[in-house]
């Protein structure tokens, strides 16, 4: 499994470098397919999802120059055929995942059974702030907004609900909280990591839009040209 988890997109020569080398060809050469589910549950989520897929500049990933690119919306695969949405995955070189709200998120990877490829899909997983937040074993209260319903079944239920609601996928050990002294984000502070860290069991890292974590196979690189820290070793 390779995983690009960013804060804020391929936002520097360093991720950048980082996306290249898990790229199986030439990004020119490769077809992607874009996520935008997250945004739908904040207040602007139309308005997000349009601006991710059209004009991504300042979070840089969808208008890298793919040679395709598609959408792919796990809100809409439980009504189609399996292996109609599957053959896509397969098809594709990269999976572009947006931010938004992370458990309204992890919540559709799951009801929709993309969550179960992740492990296995052979291509690239690349993702900005809930998109990356959601590969944690936890996301930490502190960034619990949407809540599943009451009728999501049994087994996804239990794992949605866990540690106060903030359980997600665990396809990595450690934990994100991204957009670290972004302005338009004043909560967002060191002071404030600290504490979302100290409520978590294991690593978790504050990190700015100018650090990723490139996991290739679970061996993970911090890939960095701002600031991010080790709040839990």
């Amino acid at each position: 499994m390779k995983l690009l988890l960013t804060s804020g997109g391929v936002k520097n020569p360093s991720i950048r470098s980082a996306l290249d080398d898990l790229l199986p060809k030439p990004l020119t050469e490769c077809d992607a397919l874009c996520i935008t589910t997250s945004s739908y549950a904040l207040r602007n989520g139309p308005r997000m999802a349009y601006e991710y897929i059209t004009t991504s500049s300042s979070t840089p990933m969808t208008d890298l120059g793919w040679k395709s690119l598609g959408v792919l919306e796990p809100t809409a695969l439980p009504s189609l055929p399996t292996e109609q949405w599957r053959a896509w995955v397969e098809a594709s070189d990269v999976l572009l995942v947006n931010g938004g709200d992370p458990m309204y998120l992890c919540y559709w990877m799951q009801r929709s059974g993309l969550a179960d490829l992740l492990p296995t899909y052979g291509g690239v997983y690349v993702a900005l702030s809930a998109g990356s937040m959601i590969m944690a074993p936890r996301i930490g209260t502190e960034f619990v907004g949407w809540k599943p319903p009451a009728e999501f079944d049994r087994a996804a239920r239990e794992r949605a609900d866990g540690e106060d609601g903030d359980v997600t996928l665990g396809l990595v050990d450690f934990a994100m909280f991204p957009h670290l002294e972004h302005p338009a984000l004043p909560h967002n502070t060191m002071a404030n990591a600290e504490k979302w860290a100290a409520k978590l069991n294991g690593p978790a890292y504050a990190v700015d839009d100018d650090t990723a974590f490139k996991v290739v196979d679970g061996s993970v690189e911090i890939v960095s040209e701002g600031q991010w820290r080790l709040l839990n070793g």
